[in-house]
């Protein structure tokens, strides 16, 4: 349900993908907005850039809150509650189509209370109502629209609506009427139907384990989740099913943590050459953006050509670990490159100065030509012409007196009439247009050309640094500024994981930067409560609006990984004691003491009709799947056995799910996989800045190691972690020299220093042991 583009009319319960149905974006004209502002609704106090966007629609729109919910008891009125997200293609349609037009809004000012909220705010709110939307239709997506009793309960639901009837389709217009009418006449036969449906899913979406149940086993579902991915893996160009297609770099993290155990099989090897070739053929395709870097939501076709182009922050921060990690076990440089790149496109793009990151960047812009008509990749795109103008030095030494733009062009297949199919461009906003694609290898590329491979490299990245140049003067598409807690989780955990591998201490400060602004902006000492959000002001300061909005499951889970991974990379205890405070505040609020697992929001929320327990890794993994993983890492850093028990309940209550369906959670899986393999504690003693430390860091950090902790101790009996670990205070340097101890099961090798004795230890356990 992450793409935007499911187009669902529940009216006919009749269901369909909009990228594959041209003839569907007839209904979702293009046309330019509304002029003037003539209205301007109570949307406009909010800080919520998708809430903004809507200040000025003639509709009454209230945000999600009690005074909402009054206005719909007291007059007695159904609610028609909107969702969606500032960067979202149909939700701009929907509002151009129907929230600015005067007769529409009328209709739902006068007979409903109409409620407009930002998934990305609210995700347990988006989470309680897609559920119901997705059972009642059969499928799901955004803008989301639901009508509710004014007791919160759903009734009816669907995605997108045209204004007005389109063929045999119903506009919003039809339905508002058609629900009017049914509220007057039919409401309790309405509610019934509600309720009954409510409690089903009630039912439906528990996730329990049964009392002393044990975890699935590893081995097993590993297995099962492999052969899963296998089945839908399309091997041509990588990736999972045909088209669209999306990075799920869950998937992919999977695929290598299970060739990690398995590197002897067949299975094994396979599994490492669907990741590798996945993410390989991601970089050379147009969803890496080759001229600004980054990465866009996903491809509207198999080859990873033409993407959806909006940007998603959750996305660069997992794949910037997939891609380092692919490093790690490949050594290959292509993949560290894009790790970088990804990177440096966030520094540039979707940071703030307060050390917090924004959100999104939008597929939509205003072409450069001109005009009031915002288009899909805009600001992404060109035109051979353009390329020509731009580039137009012969190259010396190249056969046919070529130009530098012949040499791009062939490159990155370039053509005159453009190089988008009409089938991957339904609304004929990419004519002409070329997303850039990489054709040839450099080798070939050279060959072709008669000139040498450095050449083709110089000239390529001449060529991309004048596009830059280029794209800065074209209107930025929209950035909505909005700094989440669970995807600065993510990206801080991409920073420190980068940063550690590549021994890069800009991105390692940069990551300790992200660190200071969750403590800073994003954490309530006195409530000792994470918030979900925070905004940028118009004076570029980071503002909060009032009440803030409490953290959820995925806030906390995310944000204590993100400190479990910057403790790692930079050794520094404050990070690794705020990761215990958290976990222990997070098991306050989400924990299930009874069945096991957190629930999503706080279970004492009275709005938020299900207590639903995420059950699937998908755009995003499931904050049980990344605290199952806190929960293994911690009990190792702080000795807390209940935490190690905790974690193993928690795969125990989604026994079903793992057993029948792992390729729903395959983040998960991996953990079921390190609790199995047991972690590996690798302790260095020295000096945290030393040069002998370091090598050692360096060597560590250089291998895929999916089931270690890493942890540093400079002899002080009293730090954080000899308190919490005492057989520290029994390790030390061998003659004054940095030294490392790899434990496991409660016994250690004999201590090392030398770092290609300690790569060997790692890589394949041969040294002498002895016991704790």
């Amino acid at each position: 349900p992450r793409c935007q583009n499911k187009v669902c009319f529940l009216i006919s319960l009749h269901y369909i993908d909009s990228k594959c149905c041209p003839f569907l974006m007839a209904s979702g004209g293009e046309g330019p907005s509304s002029s003037p502002q003539r209205h301007t609704n109570r949307l406009a106090k909010e800080r919520s850039p998708y809430l903004l966007q809507h200040a000025h629609n003639p509709v009454d729109w209230y945000p999600w809150g009690q005074e909402a919910f009054d206005k719909a008891k007291n007059e007695d009125k159904p609610i028609f509650l909107s969702v969606g997200y500032s960067t979202c293609h149909w939700c701009h349609v929907m509002e151009r189509e129907s929230f600015e037009d005067e007769e529409i809004g009328k209709i739902l000012s006068d007979n409903f209370v109409c409620i407009k909220l930002d998934r990305e705010e609210r995700p347990d709110v988006d989470k309680v109502y897609m559920t119901f939307v997705q059972a009642t239709s059969g499928g799901g997506g955004w803008p989301m629209s639901v009508w509710l009793t004014p007791e919160l309960r759903p009734f009816i639901g669907g995605t997108y609506f045209p204004p007005r009837d389109h063929a045999r389709r119903p506009g919003l217009k039809t339905v508002l009427t058609r629900i009017m009418e049914q509220w007057q006449n039919n409401r309790p036969a309405l509610e019934s139907s509600g309720e009954r449906i409510l409690e089903a899913l009630k039912k439906g979406t528990a996730v329990a384990a049964n009392p002393g149940e044990s975890p699935p086993l590893a081995p097993d579902v590993a297995n099962r989740c492999f052969q899963q991915l296998a089945h839908s893996y399309e091997e041509e160009y990588g990736g999972f099913r045909d088209a669209p297609k999306f990075p799920t770099p869950v998937n992919l993290m999977f695929l290598m943590s299970y060739w990690s155990v398995n590197r002897s099989t067949s299975e094994g090897v396979e599994a490492l050459q669907m990741a590798l070739h996945t993410l390989r053929m991601m970089a050379l395709g147009g969803i890496h953006d080759h001229v600004a870097q980054g990465f866009h939501r996903y491809s509207t076709d198999s080859s990873w050509h033409v993407p959806h182009f909006e940007k998603m922050l959750y996305d660069q921060a997992q794949l910037a670990v997939a891609y380092i990690t692919a490093s790690q076990v490949s050594g290959e440089q292509l993949f560290a490159d894009v790790a970088k790149d990804i990177l440096l496109y966030v520094t540039r793009d979707l940071s703030d100065k307060s050390g917090g990151f924004y959100s999104a960047e939008d597929a939509d812009s205003v072409p450069a030509s001109g005009g009031p008509e915002k288009r899909e990749g805009a600001f992404c795109v060109w035109t051979a012409t353009e390329v020509r103008e731009l580039l137009p030095d012969v190259v010396e030494g190249a056969t046919g007196s070529a130009t530098q733009a012949d040499i791009f062009m062939h490159h990155y297949g370039v053509k005159v009439q453009g190089n988008v199919a009409p089938e991957q461009d339904p609304h004929g906003e990419l004519q002409g247009q070329n997303v850039l694609i990489v054709r040839y290898s450099v080798e070939l590329t050279a060959a072709h050309f008669g000139i040498s491979v450095e050449k083709v490299n110089e000239l390529l990245a001449s060529a991309r640094g004048k596009m830059a140049e280029v794209r800065k003067s074209r209107p930025r598409p929209h950035l909505d500024t909005k700094m989440l807690g669970s995807w600065n989780g993510l990206m801080l955990s991409a920073y420190a994981r980068v940063g550690a591998v590549l021994g890069d201490k800009a991105l390692l400060e940069r990551a300790a930067q992200a660190g200071n602004f969750l403590k800073e902006h994003l954490w309530d000492a006195e409530q000792q409560t994470i918030l979900r959000s925070c905004y940028r002001g118009d004076e570029m300061e980071v503002q909060q609006i009032s009440p803030p909005i409490s953290g959820f499951l995925d806030d906390y889970a995310f944000i204590i990984c993100g400190l479990l991974d910057l403790y790692e990379a930079t050794l520094q205890t404050e990070w690794l004691q705020w990761a215990e405070e958290l976990q222990l505040r997070q098991d306050e609020l989400f924990l299930d003491d009874q069945g096991g697992g957190y629930f999503s929001s706080d279970p004492s929320d009275n709005t938020v009709l299900l207590q639903l327990k995420e059950d699937q890794d998908g755009a995003e993994p499931s904050g049980n799947s990344v605290s199952a993983s806190n929960l293994l890492r911690l009990s190792h850093y702080t000795g807390r056995q209940e935490w190690l028990q905790r974690s193993q309940q928690l795969l125990a209550a989604f026994t079903d799910r793992l057993t029948r369906v792992p390729i729903a959670l395959p983040e998960m899986v991996r953990t079921l996989m390190a609790q199995h393999y047991t972690l590996k504690q690798i302790v260095i003693c020295g000096q945290r800045d030393a040069p002998d430390t370091a090598s050692l860091l360096a060597t560590i950090n250089s291998l895929f190691l999916p089931h270690k902790v890493l942890m540093l101790t400079d002899g002080d009996a009293d730090s954080f972690l000899c308190q919490r670990l005492p057989v520290l205070s029994s390790m030390s340097q061998q003659d004054g020299v940095a030294t490392a101890y790899v434990c496991q099961d409660f016994t250690c090798s004999l201590p090392v220093t030398d770092p290609q004795e300690l790569r060997r230890l790692l890589l394949d356990g041969t040294t002498e042991t002895q016991a704790e």
